[in-house]
């Protein structure tokens, strides 16, 4: 599929995301902020939980608005709290640091719980019936305005700006930022709120047997991705390896190349090989989880990453599109959301096991993960199996 031939309103959702994919580094930049001022892994994924469980009773008031809020609003809101965040822990300096730290994680934290109207945009704004060439694009361009973004900024906090001084005035610099994508937001996207905002009279959603398959494989994928996280890489590049911030964002520019490449394969797969597709990803994934198992060296470790990221990038429009394919349009941003609450519940204590597991040896989380991601694969191809 070209460019052209997109939805103009899908083109300028994509655009947005690649505004916003640069500015995700503060993933990396927070935890590195936290090792440069005393935190240890254990430390940095205790905090982590804290903040997981602090925003429990935030949940319940957040989900009341899912029908309530259109689309973009919300997403201007996602915007607005992330920049509130950076620009505290930009503030987090003396005694005050660890409350700034603590607010600026649980803002966060709350962004987060919207993230499910980011699918729900995507539900409204692309065609079903080009849903997964779309789905290319989507990763794409935004993976290119990452590769060039993380290599530039990972230099700038690896290099350059390499104090605890340096990483609090790019932290207010990024959430700064947030009044730009705020804006783009507000005057180039539409509202998206008329097929959002359905009454639920009536409303019947069926969980059948394949979506219960497809809770079962988030359940077992939210645990794999969540004991071994960006802190983890982290962790190991940084305080195992000895190297810097920019080398973790060499990592992450391999991961953004094999993205590019992966959406290339992924668009000249059939749908009807769906299953074989998302089961191929997945064992990839399990590749990654044991070359990093076995304590590699760098050019190891960014090669181990780049076959997850090719692997996770095969079976994301595939599998993206068989959850559309269970949930009604006019529901999509509750249902979305159902999951979304059902990851955050299952990844309420994930971070502290991980740098628990990490505390003990910098890579055992991804020998959890290799388990966890060999059981999906083989779920799926059961699945495959079964149907014919």
């Amino acid at each position: 599929m070209k460019w052209s031939e997109i939805p103009s309103n899908a083109r300028r959702y994509i655009i947005y995301h690649v505004i916003v994919s640069p500015l995700l580094i503060t993933w990396y930049m927070l935890p590195m902020y936290m090792f440069m001022t005393g935190y240890n892994i254990l430390d940095v994924g205790i905090v982590f939980t804290a903040v997981h469980i602090a925003s429990i009773p935030i949940t319940y008031l957040i989900g009341k608005l899912f029908d309530r809020i259109p689309i973009r609003h919300g997403l201007v809101l996602i915007d607005a709290l992330e920049g509130t965040s950076s620009i505290l822990f930009g503030l987090a300096y003396g005694p005050i640091a660890p409350l700034m730290l603590f607010l600026g994680l649980i803002i966060d934290e709350v962004a987060g719980m919207f993230y499910p109207l980011y699918q729900a945009a995507e539900r409204v704004l692309y065609p079903e019936d080009k849903m997964e060439e779309i789905f290319a694009w989507h990763i794409r361009l935004p993976e290119v305005s990452q590769l060039v973004g993380f290599l530039v900024l990972g230099y700038v906090f690896g290099y350059v700006l390499t104090t605890p001084e340096g990483y609090r005035l790019g932290f207010i610099a990024i959430g700064l930022s947030s009044l730009i994508t705020i804006t783009y937001l507000l005057t180039c996207l539409p509202k998206i709120d008329v097929e959002e905002r359905v009454s639920a009279k009536g409303f019947r959603f069926r969980v059948n047997a394949e979506f219960k398959l497809i809770l079962v494989i988030e359940a077992l994928m939210t645990l794999a991705w969540a004991l071994a996280p960006e802190i983890v890489l982290l962790n190991y590049v940084v305080n195992v390896l000895g190297l810097t911030l920019f080398e973790v964002m060499v990592v992450e520019a391999a991961i953004s190349i094999a993205s590019i490449v992966a959406t290339y394969v992924s668009e000249h797969l059939s749908t009807k090989h769906r299953f074989e597709a998302i089961a191929i990803g997945y064992l990839l994934i399990s590749l990654w989880a044991l070359i990093m198992f076995l304590n590699p060296p760098f050019i190891m470790t960014v090669l181990a990453y780049s076959i997850a990221r090719f692997g996770d990038v095969l079976a994301f429009p595939f599998y993206r599109s068989w959850i559309f394919s269970k949930i009604p349009k006019e529901k999509a941003s509750s249902l979305l959301a159902a999951l979304s609450s059902y990851r955050r519940l299952i990844n309420l204590v994930t971070p502290a096991i991980a740098g628990f597991l990490a505390y003990i040896k910098p890579t055992l989380p991804y020998l959890v993960s290799l388990a966890l991601f060999t059981t999906i694969s083989l779920l799926l191809l059961t699945h495959q199996r079964m149907k014919h």
